[in-house]
């Protein structure tokens, strides 16, 4: 099983606790900036577009631990920028881990064989390694030549040391769907826990404005990666989550289920929206008008969002608020092939589709070569 059974127990006794109390609005992951500074600048990333001195500046241990302890959620993700470029990472994590929280940092994996002795193997700590997909795809990506050899890299020492491995995939348009299954069995065969897979979210201020997918076309290349699987794949999320990136499911954003803290305090409403900032959590929840974002709201900036941090845990919330919503993800995780003669046809467009722009790439090439020689 990719998740293991202590953490979701955890997860679900602490769902029906809240659903017991008559909790309307209640985190189910704090997510967690202690920085904004990366040593990658990705086309699709508007997470380091700040100035210098703001990138500069890091959450102290004390101000990480206030944020978990006002929430109070049972999973805290850290992303950033890069979290281990933080001085006090490996304090932040003890501290966290002290306080028995499921934690994934999230990483692009660069530092990570160097920094891995300022970590204990635990079964709260889960080192998310962001991988794009294959080597030439993730290289493209992240916008560095030789990234995802380092990845690996990382991935491969993590897991020799006895940490908990996830890969992270963030997918955009033009992302070839052949090519992301056959990411799938790399990553199995390294021997992560399981993968993590989202669609990219359209920031504003990301350089590369032309590659975010839409839902429609979310949905098309989803269904044809997750339709027909390999029992060998592992996904560490919601089963209902990945039903619903693949269209067979509809739901509603709950930004409240996946609280940002950073630099300028709890961002309203989200980790990817920035529509202002309040001093404490209990001000976030009852200050934001949550009506106002996901795709029912009408919100132009939430319109083709579908990322995991807005709906994975309208998923989860489904799993363990009632018996319908526990029997769909039973379901789910034991029935997961998804046969779908469509989704074959659907690679098989995509493949021709990729050797007729080869094609047109080569014959536009040879052309270049003939004018050359033809110059000379």
């Amino acid at each position: 099983m990719p998740v293991p059974i202590s953490q979701m127990w955890t997860v679900a006794t602490y769902v029906l606790k809240q659903r017991m109390q008559g909790r309307e609005h209640y985190p189910l992951v704090l997510m967690l900036e202690p920085l904004f500074r990366c040593n990658l600048a990705c086309a699709g990333c508007g997470k380091i577009q700040y100035p210098a001195h703001i990138l500069k500046t890091d959450l102290s241990p004390e101000e990480c631990f206030k944020a978990i302890d006002e929430c109070g959620a049972p999973m805290v993700s850290i992303p950033g920028g890069e979290p281990l470029m933080h001085p006090q990472i490996g304090e932040i994590v003890a501290g966290l881990i002290a306080r028995k929280k499921y934690i994934y940092l999230c990483t692009n994996a660069l530092l990570l064989k160097e920094k891995l002795h300022l970590f204990k193997p635990s079964k709260y700590l889960t080192f998310s390694v962001h991988v794009d997909g294959q080597r030439e795809h993730h290289d493209f990506s992240v916008c560095r030549e030789g990234g995802y050899d380092i990845a690996i890299e990382g991935i491969k020492a993590a897991l020799e040391a006895g940490f908990r491995v996830t890969t992270n995939t963030t997918l955009f348009d033009g992302a070839d769907p052949n090519s992301v299954r056959a990411f799938f069995d790399e990553a199995m065969a390294l021997g992560v826990e399981g993968m993590v897979l989202s669609p990219g979210y359209t920031y504003d201020k990301a350089p590369d404005q032309k590659h975010f997918l839409g839902r429609a076309r979310s949905r098309r290349l989803f269904r044809a990666i997750l339709s027909n699987r390999k029992p060998t794949w592992k996904f560490n999320m919601s089963p209902l989550f990945l039903e619903f990136l693949m269209g067979k499911r509809n739901y509603q954003c709950t930004a409240w289920g996946a609280p940002a803290y950073n630099l300028f305090g709890w961002q309203r409403p989200c980790y990817l929206l920035q529509d202002g900032y309040v001093d404490t959590y209990a001000e976030l929840v009852k200050t934001t008008d949550w009506s106002h974002y996901g795709t029912e709201s009408g919100n132009p900036k939430c319109a083709n969002c579908m990322v995991s941090c807005g709906y994975e845990p309208t998923t989860v919330h489904h799993a363990f608020s009632s018996f319908s919503g526990l029997f769909a993800m039973a379901k789910a995780t034991l029935f997961s092939r998804y046969r779908d003669p469509g989704a074959v046809k659907l690679l098989e467009e995509y493949n021709a589709t990729n050797e007729a722009h080869a094609s047109l790439v080569q014959i536009g090439s040879g052309k270049v070569e003939d004018m050359e020689q033809t110059a000379v």
